[in-house]
């Protein structure tokens, strides 16, 4: 049976946090072997706001490391560099030739990350469409997104709709996997998970790291069960797990927190040590034969869009 195609992408934008793990990693390493899996490192889309080249480099490696860790393989998913391939920006070009800008104005991305004080840049503007052609230049039919980011795929479709408008049926219409309840994770303040909001918990974290994330949780003085503590906690437990340590600790913060703690240790010590175990050197191989195998699709799609549109004599 052919398997369908599947992508998703990370953004090598700094140190990696539960919410990446539970919105976007274990997911992917859940189900990736049952499609025809491509990983990119989003390090273009990173440019919109790491401005340090030994910053992103670094970040590079670190996410294919991250990826590693928790249990993706190189043998049975094409894990490469987004900027080793440069049809993703030739196509991204294309696609911005046909799409207005009261289209991408509407994006929900660009309007959040600009509210929080993030330069409105062009390419920050134009994301949409490189992410399009991310999804488009190797014909995905399956992108597993959270249902925050729904309209990344509704771009996606967007853009063939309108190149095979204007040049004849070229581009597989993506479909969303959305994956229900990872959409948003909590973070320490009960916001969504994000750097932004300096409310994460570090994938990897060590146990000192992780009692001072867990303490700083803002918990509710008025009732009896910490909900941000226990929204937490159950990315990790069943509430058939939970409900005895909760009800014997009504009130009590501290020790449900320290209950947290143990928690958490426990599930991130492996993960921590598998991540340890993996070099530089190896993730820069993994990169340059998952690039060799993607550029070989790519090419050859962009071989067929440029033929189309006239770029070709």
């Amino acid at each position: 049976m052919i398997k369908k195609r599947l992508l998703t992408g990370i953004q090598s934008s700094g140190t990696l946090h539960i919410g990446n793990y539970f919105g976007a990693l274990k997911p992917f390493r859940d189900v990736y072997q049952d499609y025809d899996s491509y990983l990119m490192v989003a390090d273009l889309h990173a440019l919109t706001t790491v401005r340090d080249a030994t910053t992103l480099r670094q970040n590079i490696l670190d996410v294919v490391k991250d990826y590693l860790a928790v249990g993706v393989h190189p043998q049975e998913a094409i894990i490469f560099k987004q900027s080793d391939v440069p049809e993703h920006t030739e196509l991204a070009w294309i696609f911005e030739c046909l799409v207005t800008v009261p289209f991408l104005m509407q994006a929900h991305a660009y309007k959040d990350k600009v509210a929080k004080g993030i330069e409105a840049t062009a390419g920050l503007f134009n994301y949409p469409m490189l992410m399009a052609a991310d999804i488009l230049l190797y014909d995905a039919e399956v992108v597993p997104v959270g249902e925050d980011q729904r309209q990344h795929i509704e771009y996606a479709r967007e853009a063939a709709n309108k190149f095979n408008l204007a040049y004849g049926e070229t581009f597989t219409a993506p479909q969303e996997a959305i994956l229900k309840g990872v959409g948003v994770v909590p973070g320490t303040n009960g916001q969504k998970m994000s750097k932004s909001y300096q409310n994460t918990i570090p994938l990897f974290s060590s146990r000192a790291e992780i009692e001072k994330a867990v303490m700083s949780i803002t918990t509710d003085s008025n009732g009896e069960r910490p909900e941000n503590v226990y929204a937490i906690h159950r990315l990790l437990k069943s509430e058939v797990e939970l409900a005895p340590l909760y009800e014997a600790n009504r009130g009590k913060y501290k020790n449900l927190k320290e209950a947290l703690i143990v928690d958490l240790d426990d599930f991130l010590a492996p993960l921590r040590t598998a991540r340890a175990e993996i070099t530089d050197d190896d993730v820069k191989k993994i990169l340059k034969d998952g690039t060799e195998r993607a550029r070989a699709y790519a090419r050859t799609k962009m071989a067929t869009v440029r033929e189309r549109v006239g770029l070709c004599l």
